[in-house]
C-alpha cells in the first residue's frame, strides 16, 4: 500500500513545526547552560553535616555556589572515625566550606527536640535571610543486627531510631516550610536508604529500615502539601556507599559479598550521592518532585 505525498500545505506545516521544535530545544539547551551556577548565592541547610554523606552534601552544594549551613548534634563527629579524619581538608566542615569562596553556619542541633530544630532554622534565615535547599541527613540507627529483630525489637532501639530519622526529618521540614512557602520557592531533599525499600533477608534491623519507610511515605506526602507553593519535595535513598564510618563495617562484613549484592560490582562514593542531591537542589529538576531516587548501583531490582 503506497502513501500519498504531503500536499504542499501539509508539508509546509511540517516544515514549520520542526522549526518550531527545534526552536524550542535550542532554547532549552540554552536555560541549561545558564543554570551550571544556579546555586550561586542560594542558602543551603544540611543537617547530619558534620560527616559522612551530610559532609558530602554540603561541601558539593558548596562547589555549586551556595552558602551552605550544617547542622549536628556534634560538629567533630568526624573524629570519631579515622577514615573520615583522613578525608578532612581542615579542622571542621564549616572551614573546609568557607575553602570553597562561600559562607558558612555552624550549629549544634539535636533533630529528636523540636525547639532546638525551630531554633536552628530561625537562625539559618537570620544569618542568610533565605533558605532555598534542605537536606534532612540527619539519622542513623541504634542497636546491633542481632538485637533488632522485628519480632523482638526493645522499645528504646524503636523510639530512639524512629525520632532520629523519621521525626527530626518530620520537624526539620516543618520548620523550613513557612519560609520556602513565603518565598515561593525552595527545594526539600530527605535522605531514607535502601533499607527503607528491601527488608533484611533475616528480618534484622527493623526499627531503621521502618523508620526510613516512614520518610520515603511523608516526602510523598510533603510534595503534594507544599506544590502549590512553588517548593519542591523528593527523597533519596543510598544503598552501599564507602563513608569513613560505613566502610569500616563494610570490611567487617566482607566486601566482596556487599560488592556482589549489586548490579554495578561495587560500593558507591559518597560523591555520587552528592551530586544527585546538588541536581535536585537546581532548577535543573524543577519539574520533579515527589519522586524517590535511589542511589545503589542496582542493589534492588524491583
Amino acid at each position: 500500500m503506497t502513501r500519498d505525498a504531503p500536499t504542499s500545505r501539509e508539508g509546509d506545516d511540517r516544515h514549520a513545526g520542526c522549526v518550531s521544535a527545534r526552536a524550542n530545544v535550542l532554547r532549552w539547551g540554552d536555560n541549561v547552560q545558564g543554570m551550571q551556577d544556579d546555586l550561586t548565592g542560594k542558602t543551603a541547610l544540611v543537617t547530619g553535616g558534620a560527616r559522612g554523606l551530610g559532609r558530602s552534601y554540603a561541601l558539593e552544594l558548596a562547589d555549586q555556589g551556595a552558602n551552605v549551613a550544617i547542622a549536628d548534634i556534634d560538629l567533630s563527629s568526624y573524629r570519631e572515625y579515622e577514615q573520615e579524619q583522613e578525608g578532612m581538608e581542615a579542622d571542621s566542615v564549616e572551614a573546609e566550606i568557607e575553602a570553597r569562596g562561600v559562607d558558612s553556619l555552624g550549629i549544634t542541633a539535636d533533630v529528636t527536640d523540636r525547639e532546638q530544630v525551630v531554633d536552628m532554622v530561625e537562625e539559618v534565615v537570620e544569618t542568610f535571610g533565605s533558605l532555598e535547599v534542605l537536606v534532612t541527613n540527619a539519622g542513623g540507627g541504634t542497636g546491633e543486627l542481632d538485637e533488632t529483630f522485628a519480632s523482638e525489637l526493645e522499645a528504646e532501639h524503636l523510639h530512639a531510631t524512629v525520632e532520629r530519622n523519621f521525626y527530626g526529618t518530620v520537624y526539620t521540614c516543618i520548620a523550613a516550610a513557612p519560609t520556602m512557602k513565603d518565598q515561593g520557592s525552595g527545594s526539600v531533599i530527605t535522605v531514607a536508604s535502601q533499607a527503607g525499600r528491601r527488608a533484611h533477608d533475616d528480618g534484622s534491623y527493623a526499627h531503621y529500615g521502618a523508620a526510613k519507610a516512614a520518610v520515603i511515605m511523608y516526602t510523598k506526602y510533603l510534595a503534594q502539601d507544599l506544590g502549590r507553593y512553588g517548593v519542591r519535595a523528593n527523597v533519596i535513598a543510598p544503598g552501599y556507599i564507602g563513608t569513613g564510618r560505613l566502610q569500616e563495617s563494610f570490611e567487617r562484613l566482607g566486601v566482596e559479598e556487599i560488592e556482589a549484592d549489586t548490579a554495578l560490582g561495587r560500593i558507591g562514593d559518597p560523591e555520587e550521592c552528592a551530586e544527585l542531591v546538588s541536581f535536585l537542589a537546581s532548577e535543573k529538576s524543577r519539574y520533579i518532585t515527589g519522586a524517590l531516587l535511589p542511589v545503589d548501583g542496582g542493589t534492588i531490582r524491583s
